[in-house]
C-alpha cells in the first residue's frame, strides 16, 4: 500500500479525537472492526456476518462512503488504492450531532430498548465522540482523498439505514445471557478514566491548544449518575476534575502556592453554577486556566529561547529533539542553546528531554495497555532495550515492573 505515512498521520489524528480509525481488509472478521456492544445491550441477534465484506459490499474506486446506521452511529470507509490491493480505511463510530437525554429516550423507544437497559444505552452514547459536518478532521480526510486519488472531484456516497422504520415494541426483560453488566460497567469506566488521564497529561504539559480536541464531545451524559439531581452530578464531577487538574499542574512544575489559589477560586465557582451548560463552560475554563498556569509559572523566568525550547519539547516528545534541530528551529547555535539552557534550568537539554520522556512513559504505562515497545516509540525512543535501561535508571523499576506495581496499587 502506498501513502503509509499519510495514512498513519490521518489515523492518528482521528484517534486523538477518540474516533477509531484503521486500515483493514474486507476479509477481516467484522467483530474485529466494528463494536457490536450497543447491539448486545438490546439483546438482539443481529446475525453478524463473519467478515467486513458483508457490511461494506463492493467499493468503487475514488469513492468515499459515509454510512449512518439505525443507531445514528456514523462510519466512513474507502478503498485506499485503485490497484489489486484491497486495503480499506475504516473510520468510526462517531455521531454527527450530540444527542440529548430526550433524543436518546426516543431513540431507545424506536429501537425497543427495555427501560431497564436505558442507562446502559445512554452511557454507551456518552462515550461516542461528536464530529459535525465541516469539522477540521473531516476536512483533513477530504484533503487526504484528493491527495491519494489525485483529483478534487472524487465521489461521496451516503449510505443510510432505512428511515421511518416501524417502532419496535419496548420489552421489559432482564439482560440476556450474552450481556455482562459488570463488564459493560468496567468498559465505560475505563473509557472515562482514559479521558481523564489524557486531560491531566495535557494540563501537565500546558497544552492549551488541545482544548477543543479534549473537550469536543464533553457533555452532561459523561457524568457518573451518583445522585438524582443532574446539576448536582455535574457539580460533583467538576469538583473531581478540579482536584485532578490541580495535581496535573503540580506535575507540570507549578508551585502549590499558585495552584491552591486557582483551585480555591474554582471551588467557589463550581458551587455558584446554576445550569448544566454553565457547568460545561466552567469545565472548559478550568482546563484553559490550569494549562495557562503551567505555561506561565513553570517557565516564566526563562529567556525566550529556553521557553521556546521547552515548548517544542513538550509539544511532541516522539519527534526529533536533538540539540541541533532545536537550535536550528530558532536560528541560534547549538552551543549557545546548550549553555543557556543549562544555566537557566540547571539541566542539560538531553537531561530535560529524558526526564520528560520517562515521565510520559510512566503515564502511558499506568493508563494504557500499550506494549512496552509501543510506549517507547511514543516517547521518541526507537530502541526498546535502551528505553528500558533509561526507565529503570530513573524510576528504579523496569517498565513491566512499574506497570505491575501501579496496577496493584490502583
Amino acid at each position: 500500500m502506498s501513502y503509509e505515512k499519510e495514512v498513519k498521520l490521518l489515523c492518528d489524528t482521528f484517534k486523538r479525537c477518540r474516533i477509531p480509525a484503521s486500515v483493514v481488509s474486507p476479509l477481516d472478521p467484522i467483530d474485529n472492526v466494528i463494536d457490536f456492544s450497543i447491539r448486545d445491550i438490546l439483546y438482539k441477534d443481529y446475525g453478524k456476518q463473519p467478515t467486513l465484506q458483508s457490511f461494506i459490499g463492493t467499493l468503487l474506486p475514488n469513492t468515499m462512503y459515509r454510512y449512518t446506521d439505525e443507531f445514528k452511529l456514523c462510519y466512513i470507509y474507502l478503498r485506499l488504492t485503485n490497484t489489486s490491493d484491497t486495503s480499506v480505511l475504516f473510520i468510526g463510530p462517531y455521531l454527527s450531532e450530540s444527542l440529548s437525554s430526550r433524543q436518546l429516550l426516543e431513540l431507545g423507544e424506536n429501537l425497543g430498548v427495555p427501560p431497564k437497559s436505558q442507562r446502559y444505552f445512554e452511557r454507551y452514547y456518552s462515550n461516542i465522540p461528536v464530529v459535525s459536518e465541516g469539522a477540521a478532521v473531516l476536512v483533513m480526510l477530504d484533503a487526504f482523498c484528493e491527495h491519494i486519488w489525485k483529483t478534487p472531484a472524487f465521489a461521496i456516497c451516503n449510505v443510510n439505514a432505512p428511515d421511518g422504520a416501524a417502532v419496535m415494541p419496548v420489552r421489559d426483560q432482564s439482560p440476556s445471557d450474552n450481556f455482562d453488566d459488570t463488564l459493560f460497567n468496567i468498559k465505560t469506566m475505563e473509557m472515562r478514566y482514559k479521558f481523564e488521564n489524557e486531560l491531566m497529561q495535557a494540563v501537565a504539559l500546558g497544552q492549551i491548544h488541545k482544548e477543543k480536541l479534549m473537550l469536543n464531545s464533553f457533555s452532561e451524559e459523561m457524568f457518573e449518575k451518583r445522585v438524582s439531581d443532574p446539576l448536582r452530578n455535574a457539580k460533583n464531577y467538576s469538583i473531581i476534575m478540579n482536584t485532578l487538574l490541580r495535581k496535573a499542574a503540580e506535575q507540570g512544575g507549578v508551585h502549590p502556592v499558585h495552584i491552591d489559589k486557582m483551585s480555591s477560586e474554582f471551588a467557589r465557582s463550581i458551587e455558584q453554577v446554576t445550569s448544566l451548560s454553565q457547568n460545561n463552560a466552567l469545565m472548559r475554563e478550568m482546563f484553559r486556566s490550569y494549562c495557562k498556569l503551567v505555561r506561565k509559572h513553570a517557565i516564566r523566568n526563562y529567556s525566550l529561547a529556553v521557553q521556546k525550547t521547552i515548548l517544542l519539547i513538550d509539544n511532541d516528545l516522539s519527534t526529533d529533539l536533538s540539540l541541533s534541530t532545536l537550535a536550528k528551529q530558532q536560528n541560534i547555535s547549538p552551543a549557545y542553546l546548550s549553555s543557556l539552557f543549562k544555566k537557566e534550568t540547571g539541566k542539560t537539554v538531553s537531561e530535560y528531554i529524558r526526564e520528560k520522556r520517562i515521565r510520559y512513559a510512566a503515564s502511558l504505562l499506568e493508563s494504557t495497555h500499550l506494549q512496552v515497545q509501543t510506549v517507547a516509540l511514543h516517547c521518541g525512543i526507537m530502541d526498546v532495550q535502551y528505553f528500558s535501561k533509561l526507565f529503570k535508571k530513573q524510576m528504579r523499576k523496569t517498565p513491566k515492573e512499574y506497570r505491575a506495581a501501579a496496577r496493584a496499587q490502583h
